[in-house]
């Protein structure tokens, strides 16, 4: 599918609370694309759209859980019921790790109907990389596109994650794919191994919570996947078993989360991921973090209680 401007204007509306590096308005609902400009409040007679709201004011909270944890934190949630936002440092560059893999099986999806999503593809020994438990045990068979996107989403499988992106070109066609959805921020660079070294101002690989949050609202919520594309992408989130202690450690009872981790060195933990509540609209969020030093360790606690965090602010 081509990457066209209307996609790219989709993806700005997305985002209801504009930073630096971004512009746009906010939509109160994931609609099929931008509207045509309203005419002038004087033309029309009628007062001019309101402005979205003004982000829930939680600097504090976070930064006292930055301190307790020793570590950097951007957090970003935003209710697409009512475009409040919860942010913090919402607009830092994070290597966001293994966190791609939904955008990358997204962009998979754009091109790729769900019917032939059963193409076998097929890869060597040679191929594997390290943490790959499930494409480990087909190097003799293949794995079926639908298979590999599976691997990657709910195991992170990393051979399947660079599978994915040959599918799409290279990290240059990830790349390309999200900038034609609006995303001018995320970077694309490199596969694993090397993806994931996360070095302290590397901007290659990384992206900010801001950017990650929207474009995997635009994917998993919005109108770039058809209908049956969006439930392939969601129902591999919401099965996920990397993520317990994460996001969905941090949610309230009764809510559901699709989701996709990522941990890289220097202590880089993240976790993207939409969030439905019994009742309502849903909440898409990023938390990503990371420390300074080369074998520092993480602590998936901090991400459910920035979770927590989030999501009460947004109550």
């Amino acid at each position: 599918m081509p990457w066209s401007t209307t996609r790219h204007a989709a993806w700005a509306a997305l985002v209801p609370i504009a930073l630096v590096p971004f512009t746009g308005c906010s939509s109160p609902a994931d609609s099929a694309g931008p509207a045509a400009p309203p005419p002038s409040a004087e033309a029309a007679g009628t007062p001019p759209p309101a402005e979205p709201p003004a982000p829930v004011p939680m600097d504090s909270e976070f930064e006292r859980l930055e301190e307790e944890f020793d570590v950097r934190l951007g957090v970003y949630a935003l209710d697409t019921g009512t475009d409040r936002v919860v942010e913090f440092q919402a607009d830092e560059r994070f290597a966001y790790c293994s966190t791609f893999k939904a955008l990358a099986f997204g962009a998979v999806l754009d091109r790729t109907p769900v019917d032939g999503l059963d193409r076998v593809v097929t890869f060597s020994e040679a191929d594997l990389v390290f943490h790959s438990p499930v494409t480990r045990k087909h190097v003799d068979s293949g794995m079926t596109l639908r298979e590999i996107g599976d691997a990657a989403l709910r195991h992170s499988d990393n051979t399947a994650s660079n599978l994915l992106l040959e599918e799409l070109g290279g990290p240059e066609g990830l790349e390309e794919a999200l900038r034609g959805i609006g995303d001018d921020v995320t970077r694309v660079d490199r596969v694993a191994p090397e993806m994931a070294e996360a070095v302290p101002g590397d901007v290659r690989d990384t992206s900010t919570p801001r950017a990650m949050a929207t474009s995997l609202r635009a994917f998993a919520l919005g109108d770039v996947l058809p209908e049956d594309g969006r439930g392939v992408l969601v129902g591999m989130m919401r099965a996920n078993t990397t993520g317990d202690g994460l996001i969905r450690a941090g949610v309230p009872k009764g809510w559901t989360v699709g989701d996709k981790t990522g941990a890289c060195g220097y202590g880089t933990r993240h976790d993207i991921g939409v969030l439905w509540p019994p009742e309502g609209a849903p909440v898409v969020l990023a938390v990503m973090s990371s420390r300074d030093e080369a074998g520092a360790e993480y602590d998936d606690a901090l991400v459910a209680q920035a979770t927590e965090l989030a999501v009460g602010a947004l109550a």
